[in-house]
Parts: structure tokens; C-alpha cells; sequence
């Protein structure tokens, strides 16, 4: 019963912004950790960023640092990733993930496209 649905991707010009939304179901939200993955076409999945159960702490892939935002909701059992001054090399699947100890539960993917 556990899922990770993730929406707000689609086709954005360089430069520009989307928000991506991950609603939770089917276990603790407050128990987990939240992540942002990426995988683009040909290559291997990679991190992107992180948030503590709290939301009190964050981390970002150098690659991305300063311009996306990862953020959480409890009350609503979502997270978010925040994506600005995006690049033709952002294009990716980009993956919800939630971290307890060794588990780990993973959405389904959202394509997110930069191109003009």
C-alpha cells in the first residue's frame, strides 16, 4: 500500500522554473527521510537532494546547489522540489524517494525536459 506519486514536470525553456510535487501514502511520513533522484536517457541515476524527517536540515548535489529548493509538508504527507534557472543538462527523470534505515520506496518518475 505504500506510494510515492510524483507530478510538475513537463517542458520548460532554459532558465526557466518548475515545482515538483511527491505525495506520500502507506506509512510514517515523519519516519522518513525524503530525496530527490534524477536519472537522464543513457545514464545511471544520480542524487539530487535531501531532507531530514523534520524538514530541519537539507543537502544538494553540487550540480544543483543554489538553485534547486527541497522542501516538505507533513501536514500533507508531500515533498517538493523547488527548480529554478534550469539547464538542457537537468533534462531527467526525476525520482521520489523516502529513506528509513535500510528501506527505501521510490515513485514512479516525472520527466522534466529544458530545451528552447
Amino acid at each position: 500500500q505504500v506510494h510515492l506519486v510524483e507530478s510538475g514536470g513537463g517542458l520548460v525553456q532554459p532558465g526557466g522554473s518548475l515545482r515538483l510535487s511527491c505525495l506520500a501514502s502507506g506509512f510514517t511520513f515523519t519516519n522518513y527521510g525524503m530525496n530527490w533522484y534524477r536519472q537522464a536517457a543513457g545514464k545511471e541515476r544520480e542524487w539530487v537532494a535531501g531532507i531530514t524527517r523534520t524538514g530541519g536540515n537539507t543537502n544538494y548535489a553540487d550540480s544543483v546547489k543554489g538553485r534547486f529548493t527541497i522542501s516538505r509538508d507533513n501536514a500533507e504527507n508531500t515533498v517538493f522540489l523547488g527548480m529554478s534557472s534550469l539547464k538542457p543538462e537537468d533534462t531527467a527523470v526525476y525520482y521520489c524517494n523516502a529513506v528509513n534505515s535500510g528501506i527505501h520506496y521510490w515513485g514512479q518518475g516525472t520527466q522534466v525536459t529544458v530545451s528552447s
